[in-house]
């Protein structure tokens, strides 16, 4: 009797996890110029822009196609130049470098909403740009 409660077990785990992994949206495939914006991306934004762990502080606001209202020339002003709290990356990079993270910006889907996801309307304490 117990081995067939932990077969049916297992099972149950399987079909539930297999309809969670049905669920995740499909990766969007990246061109050469979006995966170096990626890489850079990961590299020099992500420290603040990404979570370092669960459940650990986001220091900036996460990135998506739609930041910077959507537009791609405010996404490469604003990685240039830079805001009052965030440094700019002109002297870091080229301009076909911050280019390259606009695109990689554009194939970044919008969070989930805040009813979706209850644990992105905690912050972290800090001042959102």
């Amino acid at each position: 009797m117990m081995r067939v409660l932990r077969v049916a077990s297992a099972v149950a785990a399987v079909v539930v996890a297999g309809g969670a992994f049905a669920q995740q949206p499909q990766p969007v495939k990246l061109d050469e110029t979006q995966t170096l914006g990626r890489n850079l991306f990961l590299q020099s934004c992500g420290e603040c822009h990404l979570l370092p762990q669960l459940g650990a502080p986001r220091y900036a606001p996460q990135l998506s196609r739609d930041s910077a209202g959507g537009q791609e020339s405010a996404m490469r002003e604003v990685i240039a130049n830079g805001t009052p709290r965030m440094p700019g990356f002109k002297y870091n990079f080229t301009p076909q470098q911050i280019a390259a993270i606009a695109s990689y910006l554009k194939t970044v889907p919008p969070a989930a909403s805040a009813a979706q996801n209850p644990g992105a309307a905690r912050g972290n304490g800090r001042d959102q740009d």
